[in-house]
């Protein structure tokens, strides 16, 4: 047996586990979060909006973000993959929130994500049915006694490359109450939308993050080929803004189906 059929006889396990065993979908740390925000009009997300929910904005601005980051020591469903422990991660994604009775979910829905295993693009359209995509990945970390200096990704789409990158300014600092970044970073909950047209809602749990603020970012990218043409104008303008976070260690809970929730 090959190293590629071992891990796909392995992820086989893990997804029916998924479906049996009473522990976290998903444990790991997300490491040098590079986000780049930009600014878009709301019609062009509300096609994508789940049932149940609404776009969430911040001072009457509605964003996208793109954000590029690193998994390590992922477990899914307590277990670990060989080769798919650690990789990097690109998405873009957007932000809603959803009335409950104890008051509102704040929340992200992903338009894409890329990664570098077609495993991993497999276990997340099974078990959730996120948009990932599996395409060559790299990156390039650098920092000076511990702190972070800059943070690039690269990938490769139609054998052209692509690339975030951001240069962290000073120190990291606590996130301030109300601010952008703030609202950027402090989303709990995860929208997506079920082959039946319902919503599945998803817990993530973090510690707040601290972030450092940004010098310089950049984004090189097929955006009409990758994400649509309808994003080219909205990711080809400067970013609204651009934060850098360390991370920490984060659990993606189970999903549940919102009753009621079919479009």
């Amino acid at each position: 047996m090959t190293a590629h059929d071992f891990s796909f006889h392995r992820m086989c396990a893990v997804i029916d586990r998924a479906y049996n065993k009473n522990v976290p979908f998903l444990t790991a740390e997300w490491k040098h979060l590079a986000m780049l925000n930009y600014a878009i009009e709301p019609s062009i997300l509300a096609p994508l909006t789940p049932a149940g929910t609404e776009l969430d904005s911040w001072t009457g601005t509605t964003y996208v973000s793109v954000v590029g980051f690193l998994f390590a020591n992922t477990r899914i469903s307590g277990l670990s993959i060989p080769f798919h422990r650690n990789f990097e991660e690109v998405n873009l994604r957007f932000y809603v929130r959803r009335k409950t009775p104890e008051g509102w979910r704040r929340g992200v829905v992903f338009i894409k994500e890329i990664v570098p295993r077609a495993l991993i693009v497999l276990a997340a359209r099974t078990l959730y049915n996120e948009p990932y995509v599996a395409m060559r990945m790299s990156h390039r970390i650098e920092s000076n006694s511990g702190v972070l200096q800059s943070v690039r990704y690269n990938w490769r789409f139609d054998g052209r490359p692509n690339s975030l990158a951001v240069v962290a300014r000073g120190a990291q600092q606590p996130l301030i109450n109300e601010s952008e970044a703030e609202f950027i970073t402090e989303h709990y909950w995860g929208y997506t939308v079920q082959r039946d047209g319902s919503t599945l809602e998803y817990r993530v749990e973090h510690p707040r993050w601290r972030v450092y603020d940004v010098s310089e970012a950049s984004l090189q990218c097929d955006v009409a080929g990758i994400y649509g043409p309808q994003f080219q104008t909205s990711l080809s303008r400067s970013p609204e803004s651009a934060f850098l976070a360390d991370g920490s260690a984060i659990t993606v809970h189970r999903g549940i189906r919102l009753q009621d929730s079919k479009s």
